[in-house]
Formats: structure tokens, sequence, C-alpha cells
């Protein structure tokens, strides 16, 4: 392959490669390097961000579905050949690789698959200290924003119970080829110190899903499926709606729950 040959952006994969050197810098100087020693990349194209990644003090992987990305790297990085995975990252398990070690997560997140990401890295909590990355902007506010917000949903609740989200900087279309039709926002998330819940954590899952399932609708009326007592739903934090809680009242009311049924 000559140097200047480029990988074809394909739609079916979300593909939108980053252009803009100075931005790539700054998504893998967005790691804070604490609690792990190797880091994965999901979906690095052509290896924008993955070289300032192995420039790190870190063992870098990469995870690529496209195959021809996969021969752009293979080529143009060779010393990080024996660390390509070329899987899917939503059906890959990737403790045949990590094998139970801490790593972090970074990318430029196709958006089609940016909410799954997120939902398998929260089901890997315990062995990802840190994640952070850029997904078009409206996911990444809504990962980051509190109660009260008209974005605050699922995603909200869930990563903000074991990690502290933040919004880091807004990254405009033309920096992509080819340019998407929105902005796109970078975000870490930092794992709390204490991350195990007061409450069964499966059961807060569905409470939160549950409860944003009908989000207009009062918790008294979205929660019906549970089965409460009347006593319970007697208690004022059933007439408020999802996006009035706060996580920490996500989990209180999952004990609440917890206790009825």
């Amino acid at each position: 392959m000559a140097d200047n040959y480029q990988v074809k952006a394909k739609k079916h994969l979300g593909q939108h490669f980053l252009k803009d050197e100075n931005i790539a810098q700054k998504i893998a100087d967005s790691l804070t390097l604490m609690g792990y020693k190797k880091v994965l990349e999901i979906g690095p194209g052509m290896g924008v961000l993955t070289k300032y990644l192995l420039k790190k003090d870190l063992t870098t992987y990469v995870i690529e579905i496209d195959a021809e990305s996969v021969e752009y790297l293979k080529v143009n990085y060779l010393n990080l050949a024996s660390r390509i995975i070329e899987q899917d990252f939503l059906k890959y398990d990737l403790n045949q690789v990590f094998r139970g070690e801490s790593f972090a997560i970074i990318g430029n997140y196709p958006y089609n698959i940016s909410s799954q990401i997120v939902f398998k890295a929260l089901e890997m909590r315990h062995q990802i200290p840190e994640f952070s990355g850029m997904f078009q902007k409206e996911v990444a506010q809504r990962i980051c924003s509190e109660e009260g917000s008209k974005v605050y949903g699922i995603l909200s609740v869930l990563a903000q119970a074991f990690y502290e989200a933040e919004y880091l900087f807004t990254v405009p279309p033309s920096v992509f080829n080819p340019p998407p039709k929105v902005d796109s926002g970078v975000l870490r998330l930092i794992r709390k110190e204490n991350y195990s819940l007061p409450c069964k954590e499966a059961l807060f899952f569905k409470v939160v899903k549950t409860a944003f399932g009908q989000r207009r609708k009062t918790l008294r009326n979205s929660l019906k499926t549970f089965n409460l007592t009347d006593n319970l739903k007697a208690n004022s934090i059933f007439g408020k709606r999802p996006e009035q809680l706060s996580v920490q009242q996500f989990i209180e009311l999952t004990q609440l729950i917890e206790n009825d049924i």
C-alpha cells in the first residue's frame, strides 16, 4: 500500500474518519492513565488517534471490524500488528485478550452503535476504570446530563451510577471525512472509587430502563409491571417522572422496590 492510500469510509459501519491531528491528540490526552496499563481503541480506522496512544506509557490494543482498515493498520503501524483484534466489539469476548485485567476504552465511536458500546462497557465496569472518546454531541451530552434535563435518560443514570461523567469539548463536522451532519462531543468517564450499589444491581438496571420506557408517565404508572403494593405506591417518589430523579434517588427507589417485592 502506498503512503497516500486512504481507506474508503463505509456508510453501513457509520465511519467518519477524523482528519484533525490536534483533536486526535486532545482525545488521546483525555486519558488520565490512572489504574490501568492497557487501553483498547474501538474503531481505529486509519489510526489518527492510535498514533497518539502508541506514544503513551500504555499497551495499546485496537478492535476493528473493517477488513480494509485492518490491512491499512497492519502496513502502517507494524508495532501494533499483533494487537489488532479483527472483530465486532459488541459480540467479541474481550477477556480472550484481557483475561480479567483492567483496561481503558477510547475511540471515535461509530454513531450507529455508540449507545450499545456504552452498555457493554458498563457490563464490564469491574475491568474498565476509565472510558473516553467521541460521540454524536447529543449522545455525549445525554450521558453527562443531570436530572431535570430534557436529554437525561437511561444512559445518563446507568453511566453516572458507576462513573463520574465529564463533557470535555465539542467537535465540528468539518474535521471529518466524510463530514457527519451534526456536531460531535468528547467525554470522559472515570469509575467511582466505590462503584458497587447498595441495592440489587440487576433490579436497578430494570427499574431505570422500565421507568424511562414511558418517560412522560409518573413512576406510579410506568412501574406497574412490578406489581407494587398500594402502601409503597403512596410514597411521594411515585408521583414523579423519571427525569426528575437523581441517580441517588433511583438507587433509593430500587431499594424501596426491593423491600416490597
